[in-house]
């Protein structure tokens, strides 16, 4: 079916988005630093436990060939993505994980069985949301969710205790599951058909060109991510 309109374009996070990534850093900094790192206590006030440097080396740990492979997926979370693909919206999976991490990354979203139009690896995910035109980016990270919103860019995360602070922000859509999280961007964003487009795997770069320089915005209320019939 021939596109009527610009395509709904959603940026997807992974680590704490796709899958459940504090018990591979908590383990990292028990491991390496004896640490504990209790989830449930990660406010943006509580005390740091680790350095930057000491969380630099974990995030490293959890980054490996072999931590990624591990990554179990959230429940829902491929299905409900994987639908979203099929009824029309662009796919965009956006990490900060760096370029060493792309290989194993992209064989773990095959495995999952995860459908994507781009992997793209870098350190400003809101910066190449505004570069590609997407419309709605899902995060964990508070200042991307807030950036995402200065931009004119509709946000949506799980629910975390470093989030917590921006889920109740105007425009912020949040929930506790991927099942809430689909229920509740129905009334947010509807997509037209995108055009099959070949599956890009990127990492960031100056030398990126924009993919989509002239999309269209689609304000927020008109649109819905509701299933449409089957394409």
């Amino acid at each position: 079916m021939p596109s009527s309109g610009p395509a709904v374009r959603i940026a997807i996070d992974i680590d704490s988005t796709l899958h459940h990534h504090w018990p591979l850093l908590a383990a990292a900094a028990r491991r390496r630093f004896g640490v504990e790192l209790p989830y449930e206590q990660q406010f943006p006030w509580a005390d740091r436990r680790l350095s930057e440097e000491q969380l630099r080396v974990c995030i490293e740990d959890t980054h490996s060939d072999e931590a990624i492979a591990g990554a179990r997926p959230y429940p829902h979370a491929v299905e409900i993505v994987n639908r979203w693909y099929g009824s029309g919206r662009s796919i965009h999976i956006l990490s900060h994980r760096a370029e060493r991490s792309l290989t194993a990354t992209r064989r773990w979203l095959d495995d999952i069985g995860l459908r994507r139009h781009e992997l793209w690896c870098g350190s400003d995910k809101v910066s190449r949301c505004r570069q590609i035109g997407i419309d709605l980016l899902i995060d964990d990270s508070p200042d991307n969710l807030l950036r995402a919103l200065d931009a004119g860019i509709l946000a949506a995360t799980l629910r975390h205790p470093w989030n917590k602070h921006v889920c109740d922000a105007p425009h912020v859509t949040s929930a506790a599951d991927w099942r809430e999280l689909a229920r509740a961007l129905e009334s947010v964003s509807t997509a037209t058909p995108v055009r099959s487009e070949p599956t890009t795997e990127s990492v960031m770069s100056p030398a990126i060109p924009a993919l989509a320089t002239n999309v269209s915005r689609l304000p927020a209320g008109v649109f819905s991510l509701r299933d449409s019939a089957t394409e």
